[in-house]
């Protein structure tokens, strides 16, 4: 990851954690092309359809402004599982068993590729969130199609010429 793209990382993620302290838990990208463009959805985890719709609304907006970077940042729960993880909207509802909050973000440079990782984040017992460094993964692993940003990405890559798929809906992984 390149300085340029970290601070863009720290800024989403910033603000995502900025977000979760007033109780509100909306997805978050920026991107920079021909300009910076910020774009909020407080609707991403509802359904599948509106994590859709938001992603793609992105993925135009990218097109449009000739994106060459951008992160994307949502809040989780996750839950590991043996193919993986789970992922599910946060709520105000106790953790069960094995879950952890997260905020997952995506991260993708013209010239240095994609990163992706998560901010760790527990609750003091008067539920106010403490917020752990952002994490990169660096294991040779890849996100699951459902992954949030994801979409976003194969738009952006495909409007790049550099791979050819359909803008298929693919949301199928989190529950």
């Amino acid at each position: 990851m390149n300085h340029d793209t970290e601070i863009l990382m720290f800024g989403v993620t910033d603000r995502v954690q900025q977000a979760i302290r007033t109780l509100d838990c909306p997805a978050v990208v920026a991107l920079t092309g021909d300009r910076a463009l910020m774009l909020s959805d407080y609707d991403y985890l509802r359904s599948r359809e509106t994590a859709i719709a938001f992603e793609t609304r992105a993925a135009e907006k990218a097109q449009e402004i000739h994106t060459l970077r951008f992160v994307f940042a949502v809040p989780q729960v996750w839950l590991p599982t043996a193919h993986g993880l789970a992922g599910r909207a946060v709520s105000n509802h106790p953790l069960r068993e094995g879950e952890r909050e997260v905020i997952a973000w995506l991260a993708f440079d013209i010239h240095d590729g994609v990163d992706y990782g998560h901010v760790p984040y527990t609750r003091r017992p008067n539920h106010d969130p403490v917020f752990d460094d952002p994490e990169i993964f660096t294991a040779p692993v890849q996100p699951y199609d459902d992954y949030p940003g994801w979409l976003l990405l194969r738009a952006l890559l495909a409007d790049l010429g550099r791979l050819q798929f359909s803008l298929r809906p693919f949301w199928t992984g989190l529950r």
